[in-house]
Parts: C-alpha cells; sequence; structure tokens
C-alpha cells in the first residue's frame, strides 16, 4: 500500500492583481508537478482585487480538477481568501459570496485540498503572470 505524501500533491501559487480598486484587473496562476510546471493568467476588465484574488482561485480549481488532481496544495498571498477559504473570516462582502461559495464547491471534489497563506515573496511567479494580464490585457487559460 502507497502513502500520498505532499510530494504527490500538485502545488499552485495563484494572485490577482488591480490596478486601482476597482480598477483593471487580472490573475496568474502558477502550478507545479513534479513533471512539469504550467502558467496561466486571465484578464478580468474592471474589477476589485478581492474579486482577482478569487477569480485566480476558482480558474486554478478548474484547472486542477481537469488534469484529474485528486490532491492539490494552494499558495496564495490573500490573507482575505484563505481565511474566508478556512471559516476563520466571514464572508461579509455580496459580491464575494457566490464566488466563495463556488470555491468551496469545487475544493470538496478533491480527496486532499490544502489552501495556505504564504508572503508575498514566496508568490513572485503567480504574481508576475498577473501583472503579464494586465500588462497585455488578455488570458492564457492553457
Amino acid at each position: 500500500m502507497t502513502t500520498t505524501s505532499e510530494q504527490d500533491a500538485l502545488v499552485i501559487h495563484i494572485d490577482g492583481a488591480s490596478r486601482g480598486n476597482p480598477g483593471e484587473a487580472g490573475f496568474g496562476i502558477h502550478v507545479q508537478d513534479r513533471s512539469r510546471t504550467t502558467e496561466l493568467y486571465g484578464y478580468l476588465g474592471q474589477a476589485t482585487n478581492n474579486v482577482a484574488e478569487y477569480q485566480a482561485l476558482l480558474h486554478a480549481l478548474r484547472h486542477a480538477l481537469a488534469r484529474g488532481a485528486r490532491h492539490i496544495e494552494i499558495r496564495s498571498d490573500s490573507e482575505l481568501v484563505v481565511r474566508q477559504i478556512e471559516g476563520r473570516y466571514r464572508v461579509k462582502h455580496p459580491g464575494l459570496a457566490p464566488l466563495h461559495r463556488e470555491a468551496t464547491e469545487l475544493l470538496a471534489r478533491f480527496e486532499r485540498a490544502h489552501l495556505r497563506h504564504v508572503a508575498r515573496e514566496e508568490n513572485r511567479d503567480a504574481d508576475r503572470l498577473a501583472n503579464l494580464a494586465l500588462d497585455r490585457r488578455t488570458s492564457c487559460l492553457g
């Protein structure tokens, strides 16, 4: 019998960005597993930073499910999103409630899913991709 280790998990760094709040917004997703790295980004048009952070999470979860991942670790520098998903913060803004609900539903489809808050310095690749989406005003989702 084999045991699942953290090395078996798909590690996904996510970040959302907006230039103005609200303003032009985008997100970046940096995915790593043992055999490859995938970089995805999306342009959202006008949105708040928190909406961009949630969109990064939602797109990352959909990507992981499409790849058939069963175990994921999401790393985000958004304390708000991480704490709301953990249930430690309430979702007060009505615009975030449906995004939170969808993220929770998608997370439940994995055998093991962990969302971890990381320092901004540990999230450079996802930040770079979010800014690339803003600079190019386009998306690259696979």
